[in-house]
């Protein structure tokens, strides 16, 4: 890792925490997912994984944000359906654990291929 880029990385990770809290916390939910879910980290990322790697690297990087969508789109679907049901903790830790099982299975999967 170049440790001259890990200023950046503070930054825009900063940043994006920031706005979303800010945004989230003024009835503004819609606005602060988009600054959430903004490619700003998946930019950076794919550019240094280029250059540190190649084409072939960044493109699998790439494609494995494809097959780890599910994943994702499971985690936010427990919390969805379970925070007004439990609170906020529960679904969390749920929507995680089912996060963290998903991806598992998908690179099982993937491995076997």
């Amino acid at each position: 890792m170049d440790l001259k880029l890990v200023p950046l990385y503070f930054f825009v990770g900063g940043t994006i925490v920031t706005l979303v809290t800010y945004f989230g916390s003024h009835s503004r939910g819609t606005l602060a997912a988009f600054v959430a879910l903004f490619p700003s980290i998946t930019v950076i990322t794919l550019c240094t994984v280029y250059w540190r790697g190649g084409s072939d690297d960044a493109l699998s990087y790439a494609k494995s944000l494809i097959y780890l969508l599910p994943a994702w789109l499971l985690y936010i679907g427990a919390v969805v359906y379970l925070m007004p049901r439990i609170g906020l903790w529960p679904p969390l830790a749920i929507g995680v654990i089912l996060y963290i099982a998903a991806t598992y299975l998908t690179m099982r999967i993937m491995h076997l291929k």
